[in-house]
């Protein structure tokens, strides 16, 4: 099948396509995120995906392209990416032995097919009760920046949590149960299509 089209500049999206075995090129999403306003989190994270797709969707008539948003939300607060060391200790400070949520949404567009799949994913997360001496040594590692919620799961920032009800990989930033599940909406067998088996 035609190579997969991913909309998007997350080097941890991308190593989840890897991690499965399948084939891609990165076009990047051209839209103004800030543009986009939506008190739902649910309805943004969706909105966002489908706008990213769709962005790139008239060079690639003829591919499957990807596009996803994620956001941490605690107290119905949406917690983005830290500007500085003392937003990102502010937003740990804030998670240390709460729960939040993680909503991932996923978009798959197949114009040749005229098919749309739009779906999310929701993953509670609960933090470790940390101390401040183990906000500020994380926060040295710069993992926290480019990260929504100032921590990396797949990193140095497992060590802050304590346990996650729901898709791993959602909180990672691209949920591959959805994924999964947008490829059969689009008549595409995954291990067909990526591991030539049926």
């Amino acid at each position: 099948m035609n190579t997969i089209v991913l909309a998007s500049a997350s080097p941890r999206r991308s190593e989840i396509l890897e991690k499965l075995n399948i084939p891609f090129e990165k076009r990047m999403s051209s839209i103004d995120e800030k543009k986009y306003v939506n008190d739902n989190s649910i309805e943004l994270v969706k909105m966002l995906a489908y706008e990213k797709a769709n962005s790139v969707v008239n060079e690639l008539e003829d591919r499957i392209i990807i596009g996803a948003d994620t956001v941490v939300v605690y107290e119905n607060q949406v917690l983005g990416k830290p500007n500085s060391h003392d937003e990102a200790f502010h937003f740990l400070k804030q998670l240390s032995g709460k729960k939040h949520y993680v909503y991932s949404g996923i978009a798959m567009l197949s114009p040749y097919k005229k098919k749309v799949f739009i779906d999310y994913c929701e993953t509670k997360v609960f933090m470790r009760d940390y101390k401040e001496h183990e906000i500020n040594a994380y926060i040295k590692t710069m993992e926290p920046f480019g990260k929504a919620g100032a921590y990396a799961i797949q990193g140095f920032g497992a060590t802050l949590v304590d346990k996650i009800e729901g898709d791993y990989y959602n909180v990672v930033g691209l949920p591959i149960s959805k994924l999964i599940e947008g490829f059969t909406y689009l008549g595409v067998d995954y291990f067909n299509a990526f591991h030539g088996q049926a």
